[in-house]
């Protein structure tokens, strides 16, 4: 499908917010129900990382193995969830380092999936999750297009020069 043509040339234009999932771009100037899907986002986060719980606790339960080794499950599982709360946490706050590889902690992000939403749900409470992030981006590309628009000055064709009168 074609792109649609405008009359204003793409250099002329703002730039558009990057949308978060689940939210699009409401949370630029917070409509569209943006606090209530932050809302339940939230809880529903927080209905998963409890069923997850309980899922983990059933499995490992019934597992039936000596008591040092489920021990040590139970310890490798809390790690993991530690460090999958931690990474999300700082994925919401910081921008990514360029040396981070976020593939190499994909699978302690899966096995520690608790860790991740509960990072989620903690941070719905103060913000949709990333939004500090793209508004800091956003506002950035927003300030430089304005300075890019300020210094244009009319037709350039019309300009007086210098030694002309």
């Amino acid at each position: 499908m074609p792109k649609p043509t405008s009359p204003i040339p793409d250099s002329d234009r703002a730039p558009a917010p990057e949308p978060i999932r689940f939210y699009g771009t409401s949370w630029v100037d917070h409509t569209g129900g943006y606090a209530v899907r932050r809302l339940g986002l939230g809880l529903a986060a927080l209905v998963l990382a409890a069923g997850g719980t309980v899922l983990l606790t059933l499995v490992f339960g019934g597992v039936g193995t000596s008591g040092w080794l489920q021990v040590l499950a139970v310890i490798a599982l809390v790690l993991c969830a530690v460090m999958a709360f931690t990474r999300t946490w700082n994925g919401y706050t910081q921008p990514a380092e360029s040396g981070a590889d976020e593939s190499a902690f994909r699978s302690i992000k899966v096995v520690g999936f608790v860790g991740v939403f509960l990072a989620y749900a903690l941070r719905t409470v103060v913000e949709a999750p990333g939004e500090r992030l793209r508004r800091a981006d956003y506002e950035a590309a927003l300030e430089r297009h304005r300075r890019r628009i300020a210094r244009r000055s009319g037709n350039p064709a019309r300009r007086r020069r210098a030694g002309k009168r």
